[in-house]
């Protein structure tokens, strides 16, 4: 009788799984592609996170790994930049490279709260000029769950060229510098990794945040390519300021 109902559960486990999965594909095809997404930090309908907004509750408090991109200099290479308040100005930052990325501990962790739960702090001057990068979350540092993308831009981004916030979704980088981009974990509820189990976006611990090499290469959620300023030097790829917590668990 034990091993029959046990067979009998495990049945039911993985037909919700199948249920959640193909209910979470049907939405991920059905992603908007007919309007603009928020616009710049200051404009209405912006989501933007300014870096004094009373909701942040925390900000990361360790490097855990850090893998620097090429074309980056030694002076943007300082992790403990990441940490911490974001500053809002062009320098203090960490420089990630062409495809480089770091992970942050979040102690206590960041929660699945009401609206967005952490926003991540860029360094850019102007609305435009936007480097680009995916943000990854995991309980235990070893499973991470990527937040879905959108990028809505149709040709390259030049060197010193910009490109629209409205074209951009799920992507940190998205506003000027002192304004971050917001992220809600209930996006992530159809996540693979969330729907498995393995990622619990009740206790998120680390953050990953990969810069996106934006010579088009490389897809958004939906496998359209994404473009930001290519190439640059020096300071190249996503210039991370800060990441903040807007819920804590606990």
């Amino acid at each position: 009788m034990l091993a029959r109902c046990q067979h009998v559960c495990a049945v039911a486990l993985a037909l919700f799984l199948l249920v959640g999965l193909v209910a979470c594909t049907v939405e991920e095809e059905a992603c908007p592609t007919g309007f603009d997404f928020a616009p710049a930090a200051g404009e209405p309908g912006s989501t933007a996170v300014a870096m004094s907004d009373s909701r942040i509750v925390g900000w990361a408090t360790e490097v855990v790994s850090l893998a620097i991109g090429e074309s980056v200099d030694e002076e943007w290479m300082d992790p403990q930049q990441a940490l911490g308040p974001a500053e809002g100005t062009p320098g203090n930052v960490l420089a990630l490279g062409r495809g480089g990325h770091v992970v942050l501990l979040f102690d206590p962790p960041i929660t699945d709260g009401d609206g967005a739960d952490l926003a991540v702090f860029e360094n850019s001057l102007n609305d435009t000029f936007l480097e680009l990068a995916f943000v990854e979350v995991s309980s235990d540092g070893e499973t991470f769950a990527r937040f879905p993308s959108y990028y809505k831009g149709t040709e390259p981004v030049g060197t010193y060229a910009g490109h629209d916030p409205t074209w951009i979704s799920g992507l940190a980088g998205k506003y000027r510098g002192g304004f971050g981009t917001p992220l809600d974990l209930a996006d992530l509820d159809c996540a693979p990794e969330v729907v498995g189990g393995s990622v619990d976006t009740a206790s998120i611990s680390f953050v990953r945040i990969v810069d996106i090499i934006g010579d088009g290469q490389t897809p958004d959620g939906t496998g359209r390519p994404i473009y930001d300023p290519y190439p640059t030097v020096g300071s190249a790829g996503f210039d991370l300021d800060a990441v903040a917590a807007l819920h804590e668990a606990g």
